[in-house]
């Protein structure tokens, strides 16, 4: 009965795992439901040229052929707008230490 409910429980999960939009390379992208090759490529060109996505709106008005409906759509299927991870681990990365504190 356990192994019934847990496979059941399997079952009903999320047939997507979320995608960073801003990190995220052709092959991650193309596993978004509504992004094919010629999308995803798009999408990393226009990363390239002009920096990371805000939100579903900076994507619709910059990458041809996604449109509100379309970025709506990405963002259903598990899209997301994330910082990319290598600038944060460059501000990271030049960030100084906190001054220890005196005793």
């Amino acid at each position: 009965m356990a192994v019934a409910c847990a496979l059941a429980m399997l079952g009903a999960a999320p047939a997507f795992a979320n995608v960073d939009v801003n990190g995220a390379d052709e092959a991650a992208l193309t596993s978004v439901k509504g992004i094919g090759p010629a999308t995803a490529k798009r999408i990393l060109e226009e990363r390239e040229r002009n920096g990371a996505y805000k939100d579903a709106a900076d994507l619709a008005d910059r990458v041809a052929g996604v449109g509100p409906k379309s970025a709506a759509n990405l963002q259903e299927a598990g899209l997301t707008f994330g910082k990319p991870a290598p600038a944060a681990a460059a501000a990271r990365k030049d960030a100084k230490p906190a001054p220890k504190a005196a005793r």
